[in-house]
């Protein structure tokens, strides 16, 4: 099945459109939607042009879209985006929902209304497993927001085993499927080359919550 991929640049939304691939689907391209305020990622903060880098590595192409500051307009931008792709053939869209029944309920209604087949290959897995099978393949992710009680050393650090036993002794879901963070991957198996971050600083901000964002100012590809 020709198919896009919901993309955040994160380490779900990886791992979903890997498995995927590994089933056998073609992903065609990458959605990716940003504010067209501050060029960022909605809800991740991570940049667009770092997210663009991001998809060269990978090797996919990355069709982003720019949405205002009202998020009631998501869902008609999110449709508005997928209308354009499925002019180009494309039958279903890969999610990286594991476990919240209101986006899963969210994905298959505007997926219906679209009239493509939704894919969620994470669905109703084990969160830990999740993580344990994201590493275990190989990939890379660095944490690039997460919420204030995790402290200001929290983001910008890789998302690994130590990372995840701070999160489960707060009871915290390891996959952060609440927003507890968000991350972005910087290398893994469907990467040629590889993200290296050399310069960000992180950055208290309000929101649903206050969290810590990392501000990445610099980076480098590299070969693998």
């Amino acid at each position: 099945m020709k198919i896009i991929s919901s993309w955040s640049g994160g380490k779900d939304s990886a791992l979903a459109c890997y498995r995927a691939m590994k089933e056998g689907h073609t992903v065609e391209c990458l959605l990716n939607l940003v504010s067209a305020q501050e060029k960022r990622c909605c809800f991740h903060g991570t940049d667009a042009r770092l997210l663009a880098d991001q998809a060269r590595c990978i090797g996919i192409p990355l069709v982003q879209k720019e949405m205002g500051e009202d998020m009631g307009e998501y869902e008609r931008d999110f449709k508005e985006a997928v209308h354009g792709l499925g002019s180009s053939g494309m039958e279903g869209m890969v999610f990286g929902d594991i476990y919240l029944d209101e986006h899963r309920e969210w994905v298959e209604r505007v997926c219906g209304d679209i009239g493509i087949v939704p894919l969620e290959p994470l669905w109703n897995s084990d969160p830990r497993g999740v993580i344990d099978e994201f590493l275990d393949a190989g990939f890379r992710a660095v944490i690039v927001s997460c919420r204030e009680e995790l402290g200001k050393d929290f983001v910008g650090r890789e998302v690994d085993r130590e990372a995840l036993a701070r999160l489960e002794r707060l009871g915290l879901c390891p996959c952060g499927e609440r927003g507890e963070y968000h991350t972005i991957v910087v290398d893994g198996p469907i990467f040629s080359k590889r993200i290296r971050i050399t310069k960000a600083e992180p950055v208290l901000k309000e929101g649903f919550w206050r969290h810590w964002f990392l501000d990445i100012r610099e980076y480098e590809l590299e070969d693998r």
